[in-house]
């Protein structure tokens, strides 16, 4: 498990060359807020977690089964990270953060991955304009 990265995984290379291509600046990785989000877009108080289908348990996806050995550790550990997950988004939205979750498999379709991830912050930043003018 030392071989584990927690950063600059394919997923995220993927996701961080994609927000790039399409003009969008971003942070990494900032240790003050809940979870460490992976990519934080900071103008649209957005933070995008990637996680790994395995890692993360993605529900019905083929990459999340299960280990069959040693099932009670694997079943304490994934579990953790489930719970650790909840937590860290329930945090970022306390605290003002629009939180997407982009998932490992979903890295393997850019094209609607792409679509996704620009129509979400559009309507972002559509909500931003809206309280500006409300203000």
């Amino acid at each position: 498990m030392a071989a584990v990265r927690s950063g600059d995984t394919a997923p995220e290379l993927v996701v961080r060359s994609m927000l790039h291509k399409a003009g969008f600046r971003f942070r990494l990785h900032r240790n003050d807020l809940p979870g460490k989000p992976d990519i934080l877009l900071p103008k649209h108080r957005t933070a995008i977690l990637v996680h790994g289908c395995f890692w993360h348990q993605h529900p019905g996806c083929k990459y999340a089964d299960r280990p069959t050995t040693h099932e009670e550790y694997w079943h304490r550990k994934l579990n953790r990270n489930i719970e650790r997950d909840k937590k860290t988004r329930r945090e970022l939205e306390a605290e003002g953060w629009k939180v997407i979750v982009v998932w490992e498999c979903e890295t393997r379709n850019s094209e609607l991955l792409r679509e996704r991830l620009l129509k979400t912050l559009r309507e972002s930043v559509k909500d931003e304009v809206t309280n500006d003018k409300t203000r």
